[in-house]
């Protein structure tokens, strides 16, 4: 399987299958790891549209929100997506309902999928909305108690000492 960035319509179409299988392995712009980011694909024709299938694995290096120090995130995403040859919706002003394989990209006509861009929208999609190095990460503070610190208790707490409670 070579390792191709773009993929041609008109190889897809004149492919005996209609059919090409490609592996990607590369590093991504945007996306910082230390390692090439793998993915094994296939784009299929299926007359308008060409759905691409496969999965993307590797690891990507990311800043914890946390203690801001880089951790490592784990990639395993499958891949499944449609592309449009041509105009998939009109520019008319009518609302349609977008129903659960409605999804697709329209090429516009373009003759090539860009496949580190397919990747890239992948990839960051798939990140947390909060990067956490760790489950028990704290920030980079300390939360032990020191039993030899004085500090005095928060005044505004003493209200709560008279608190009684019935069983």
């Amino acid at each position: 399987m070579p390792n191709n960035k773009i993929i041609n319509i008109d190889d897809i179409e004149n492919n005996q299958d209609k059919e090409i299988q490609i592996r990607f392995e590369d590093f991504i712009d945007g996306i910082e790891s230390k390692n090439p980011i793998k993915a094994d694909l296939s784009f299929k024709s299926l007359g308008e549209f060409i759905k691409v299938t496969g999965k993307i694995t590797g690891y990507a290096t990311l800043v914890c929100d946390l203690c801001l120090e880089p951790f490592e995130h784990a990639i395993d995403i499958d891949v499944d997506e449609m592309f449009a040859k041509n105009e998939y919706i009109s520019e008319s002003k009518q609302e349609i309902e977008i129903k659960e394989d409605g999804f697709v990209t329209d090429l516009n006509g373009e003759k090539e999928i860009n496949v580190e861009d397919l990747l890239y929208q992948y990839v960051i999609l798939d990140f947390p909305n909060k990067k956490v190095c760790d489950i028990n990460c704290n920030g980079g503070e300390i939360f032990i108690r020191d039993e030899n610190c004085e500090k005095e208790p928060d005044p505004r707490m003493s209200i709560f000492k008279n608190i009684k409670i019935d069983k």
